[in-house]
């Protein structure tokens, strides 16, 4: 029993074997470890240098560079298996591909499905190989003599496969294939947590372009009422920049309501008015956490200062409406009582001399009934707007149609009225209810820039005139002009620059419209300071143009 020990320890100390046989198994040995040693710094170094933001590209260079320093390979390709597709993702180096990238693989006769289906490493030399398979013609293009297909799986579930391959005939070790089927599992593990950033980092990206995208406002508070986020369209509002990510007005103006919604869990709602006129409807929902607790509210703003003021000149426009509606009625009303009154002065005056002090009395009556019927018929005229009769009808008639309803309040403003009225005027076609509205919104807006002037002497001068194949009428005056930059706008609807109490801002856009239906324009010019002049012009019918040329 003590010589088989003695035996043994001689076998394996190597006492009775040759120094030469030693050394060898040694030398072979060591060399073993060396290269085992290489191999798990390489599986270090490349886990080490592998990070999650690195493209799949970048990968496959530092597997390759890392490689070298082991054994020789000359190209490496990755596919991935995308909706139940190989695809050549990447290849390195780069200009080694057969197939374009994102090419799909078929998956028949094809090696790289073999060991992805099949769960195996496969090693196949091209040269020597009478096999046919899809892949094989491409990695001859590229002068590959032997490579090697390792599947990727990462829990059981196939991702893809990893091909290395050589252009030289060496022999690959079976060393070899264990060091790069633990290479392909560490391998998978990253191109794993790879994709999960991307996918990660992408659904965040998303996230943060719609909510920069989204026109009205966006802020996060937390509960001690820090700004947690906020989009670009807060950063317009409020002017911010780097250096000024003030919220204090905000805090102030929302520090009841986000309390109440942390307390409550429900959305909110109040309207915000800022000091630079500006009004917000605010709307404040709470942020919960899978556990049901509120940890940040947001606050959503839209800034509706131009929709309330639309909303307050239609309700202005409508009032305006109503009151047209009553004039008329009182205008009927009136006719009676003033038919009456014109009818017995008239009968009285017949019977009276000139001489009579009171057949004074009665010219005196029957000429302001005279005055107050061309009121009415004013008014009456006025209100029936939907009635857009076209027919012959004198401009100058109706500019004085209208003085007739407007003289009385701009005597009264200290305005003086200069007519300038061409006698020789043709007759135009159209409806003359509609110009004369035209006529009314001139004038008015012409009275509201003089009571805005501080002149002494406000005037507003009206003319008529007769240009070739046109009929123009100028509504001049020398009020508080308008800005340059306003000229292009005024004609919009519910443009204006007074209170929504005192304009619509529509009769300019009205007029326009007006003056284009009966195929001629209105024009402005103006100097701020200076005064306005607004230009109506409109065509002279073919009739009338024969008369004058005649």
């Amino acid at each position: 029993m003590l010589e088989d020990k003695k035996e043994m320890i001689a076998l394996l100390t190597g006492v009775k074997s040759s120094k030469k046989s030693y050394y060898t198994e040694l030398k072979t040995t060591v060399e073993q470890l060396r290269k085992k040693n290489i191999q798990l710094e390489i599986i270090n170094e490349v886990m080490k240098s592998m990070k999650i933001d690195m493209s799949l590209d970048e990968m496959l260079q530092n597997v390759l560079d890392k490689l070298k320093a082991l054994l020789h390979c000359d190209r490496l390709s990755l596919l991935l298996l995308q909706n139940n597709e190989l695809i050549l993702s990447n290849v390195y180096p780069e200009e080694s591909h057969g197939l374009k990238i994102n090419s799909a693989i078929p998956n028949r006769h094809s090696i790289y499905w073999s060991a992805l289906l099949n769960k195996q490493i496969i090693f196949q030399r091209l040269h020597d190989s009478g096999e046919d398979f899809f892949e094989k013609k491409y990695l001859l293009d590229l002068q590959i003599h032997s490579v090697i297909v390792l599947p990727i799986f990462i829990k059981n579930k196939g991702i893809g496969v990893l091909s290395i391959g050589r252009q030289d005939p060496s022999e690959w070790g079976l060393d070899d294939l264990v060091f790069l089927e633990q290479l392909t599992d560490h391998l998978a593990v990253s191109i794993e947590n790879t994709q999960l950033y991307h996918e990660v980092f992408r659904a965040k990206q998303h996230w943060e372009d719609t909510f920069k995208a989204v026109d009205d406002m966006i802020i996060v508070f937390d509960k001690n009422l820090n700004v947690l986020q906020f989009n670009d369209s807060v950063r317009s509002f409020f002017q911010l920049n780097e250096h000024s990510p003030s919220f204090a007005l905000l805090r102030k103006e929302c520090k009841s309501i986000i309390e109440e919604t942390f307390h409550t869990k429900k959305p909110g709602y109040r309207d915000i008015y800022f000091k630079n006129n500006s009004i917000c409807e605010t709307y404040i929902y709470p942020v919960q956490n899978h556990q049901n607790q509120v940890y940040g509210v947001i606050l959503y703003l839209k800034d509706v200062t131009e929709k309330r003021k639309m909303e307050a000149q239609l309700l202005h426009s409508g009032k305006l409406a109503a009151i047209g509606e009553m004039a008329a009625g009182i205008a009927h009303e009136l006719n009676s009582p003033l038919t009456a009154i014109l009818g017995n002065s008239q009968l009285l005056l017949r019977n009276k001399e000139k001489s009579d002090p009171s057949s004074i009395l009665l010219t005196d009556i029957k000429n302001c009934g005279d005055r107050c019927k061309r009121i009415i018929k004013s008014l009456l005229t006025f209100s029936r707007q939907d009635e857009y009769i076209f027919g012959s009808f004198s401009l100058n008639d109706g500019i004085n149609q209208v003085l007739n309803l407007l003289r009385y309040q701009l005597e009264k403003n200290e305005i003086k009225i200069h007519l300038e009225l061409d006698e020789e005027l043709p007759e135009m076609e159209g409806s003359q209810q509609q110009i004369e509205q035209i006529i009314i919104n001139l004038i008015l807006n012409a009275r509201d820039a003089l009571e805005l002037s501080n002149k002494a002497n406000k005037e507003i001068t009206i003319q008529t005139s007769h240009l070739e194949d046109e009929i123009q009428l100028t509504v001049k005056d020398n009020g508080i002009g308008i800005e340059e930059n306003r000229l292009t706008e005024i004609f919009h609807p519910f443009h204006t620059t007074k209170e929504a109490e005192k304009g619509t801002g529509l009769g300019l856009s009205v007029s326009f419209g007006i003056a284009k239906s009966h195929g001629g324009t209105l024009e402005v010019s103006s100097t701020v300071k200076t005064g306005s002049t607004f230009t109506l012009r409109l065509p002279v019918p073919p009739s009338h143009e024969l008369e004058v040329e005649g």
